[in-house]
């Protein structure tokens, strides 16, 4: 009786997950306000190199999941990092990526996200949303953004350019630096601190 218990239990609890899917409306109308009133407008804008900068570091504070990326795009050193260490590597990292994807949104000025509906993730906490951007020569360039679910709160966790994940790159990236380098994370840190300088 006591194991058909457990039984009914553990498939009542399967089906409360399985109802919990992530919102996919929610998850497109969040990337949408994120193109639109963001990326859309800003570089659409005259605004100054430290204007751009400025919105870029408010979108990614507040639309990113930096934890989470930080945790993957360090992979299996993040467990070896000091707390120091991931507290500045996540700064450091927003900052990289304000200044490096500030320049590289340019190449949509005058363009406009198409919404092309979601795709599902393994994670059923996790849906893509497909976007593509028409470019004034060949095909419009695909842009997926991964948005993860976190207790009904929505957090973009990577975007997927041209079939590229920028935090798969990262990862990639990093993981071989810190391998190579005598200084381990700390060399990292330190590479990331001359780049944004």
């Amino acid at each position: 009786m006591k194991k058909i218990c457990l039984l009914i239990l553990s498939v009542l609890t399967f089906a409360n997950v399985a109802v919990a899917d992530i919102n996919k409306d929610a998850a497109v109308q969040m990337v949408k306000n994120v193109t639109k009133e963001g990326i859309e407008q800003i570089i659409n804008s005259n605004s100054s190199v430290e204007e751009k900068d400025r919105v870029f570091r408010k979108l990614f504070t507040e639309n990113l999941d930096l934890d989470f990326i930080g945790k993957y795009v360090l992979g299996r050193y993040w467990r070896t990092a000091t707390p120091a260490q991931k507290k500045e590597f996540i700064e450091l990292y927003k900052e990289f990526n304000v200044k490096t994807w500030s320049k590289r949104f340019d190449e949509f000025k005058g363009k406009e996200f198409i919404f092309d509906g979601t795709t599902p993730a393994n994670n059923p906490n996790q849906v893509f949303v497909n976007t593509s951007v028409p470019m004034q020569e060949g095909k419009p360039a695909s842009v997926k953004w991964r948005v993860n679910d976190v207790n009904g709160k929505l957090k973009i966790i990577d975007i997927i350019i041209e079939n590229v994940s920028l935090a798969q790159t990262a990862r990639n990236e990093y993981t071989s630096f810190i391998a190579k380098s005598p200084k381990g994370v700390e060399g990292l840190l330190e590479n990331l601190r001359a780049k944004i300088k």
